[in-house]
């Protein structure tokens, strides 16, 4: 593909939250619940809300239908952080039964706020579930994740006899000057899990010397990933003036053209590792079905799905990837990670200190 395909994620995406796309219709036998007990009529309604990113293949959706018999509505209020926000807003109110899209920058809040009731999934493997767990709770129910990391147009390092850099300490080096793009920490998640990954790499509060660092060495903050990746980045679609940008591991991998390798690397010592989880949402009306929506989520039909559909990596690691992906898309060896109690004690902080850091 010569366009990244996280921006036709994102457009999809925008139309189920424009239509409230309904994914099948009332009818058929009531579906047994993951327990063993049937489903009565009154619950044959399953509302499912998402981050405004969710896509899965149109068959992989009506085999689900077809299978369950329920009639499934799907909501997206947002990003992974105004998803979490209207789940606490609403708790006393329900938007839906189960959530997936929820990220580990903001899932210590949602399990802080109690909005998220306990469920024991039985389709991840164990040594899968603890390598991406939230917490010990269980509560969350890890279904991808992937490697945010920046990205460099290794064509025109090559054409400008420039040395690719490599890690963070390499990006405020005075010859990478004026070279980084990044998405905007307080409107964007991958902006968020950059800042938690300098958060990671140089603690608290030495992240904040070194954005002070990027900021005096020229980096340029767009507003949200569409902008950094599509417009501003010299190595995709928008062949912009900037050969560093914020993406995903995975981003290499659909810049390849008629099996050409791609011009773009991840640069796999800058990354954070971002997971996504579902999870029953406590007071649903359905909890049943929202339990064999994760458990559908966790079948090897969904994981085969998400690299192609959601550009992340399957939660149960065993699933067969694309080939592109083996060679071009690899996952960091040691990604830095915050653990998700501290980011949710501090991120609005963190959030609050980057903007006048960088932006004000």
């Amino acid at each position: 593909m010569s366009t990244n395909p996280k921006g036709r994620r994102a457009a999809v995406a925008a139309l189920v939250t424009v239509t409230a796309l309904a994914l099948a219709s009332c009818g058929g036998t009531p579906a047994a619940s993951p327990s063993g007990a049937s489903t009565s009529p009154a619950s044959q309604k399953l509302t499912v809300v998402t981050h405004d990113s969710f896509n899965l293949s149109e068959e992989v959706l009506a085999k689900f239908k077809a299978d369950s018999g329920l009639d499934v509505t799907f909501v997206a209020p947002g990003d992974a952080g105004t998803l979490t926000n209207q789940l606490v807003l609403t708790k006393d109110s329900p938007l839906g039964d189960v959530v997936f899209g929820i990220d580990n920058t903001f899932a210590g809040r949602a399990l802080a706020e109690g909005v998220i009731a306990p469920y024991a999934a039985q389709g991840l493997p164990a040594a899968d579930a603890d390598a991406l767990k939230a917490d010990d709770s269980g509560r969350l129910v890890p279904i991808d994740f992937g490697d945010v990391c920046i990205n460099a147009d290794t064509a025109w390092f090559e054409a400008n006899d420039k040395a690719v850099p490599a890690t963070l300490d390499d990006l405020v080096k005075p010859e990478y000057a004026d070279l980084l793009v990044v998405p905007n920490a307080a409107s964007s998640s991958p902006g968020l899990s950059f800042l938690v990954a300098t958060v990671g790499a140089k603690g608290d509060p030495g992240w904040v010397d070194y954005w002070t660092q990027l900021k005096a060495n020229g980096v340029l903050v767009a507003k949200d990933w569409t902008e950094a990746y599509t417009v501003q980045f010299s190595g995709s679609s928008g062949k912009g003036p900037r050969p560093l940008v914020l993406s995903y591991s995975t981003s290499p991998a659909f810049e390849v053209v008629d099996g050409a390798a791609p011009p773009t690397a991840s640069l796999l010592q800058t990354c954070f590792r971002q997971v996504e989880y579902a999870g029953v949402i406590e007071g649903a009306a359905n909890p049943g079905g929202a339990q064999e929506f994760i458990e559908f989520l966790l079948s090897p039909e969904v994981q085969a799905d998400i690299p192609g559909q959601m550009y992340m990596y399957p939660a149960v690691t065993s699933t067969d990837l694309p080939a592109e992906w083996v060679q071009y898309a690899p996952l960091s060896d040691a990604p830095f990670t915050v653990p998700a109690t501290e980011i949710a004690e501090k991120r609005d902080g963190w959030i609050r200190t980057w903007t006048s850091t960088v932006v004000g």
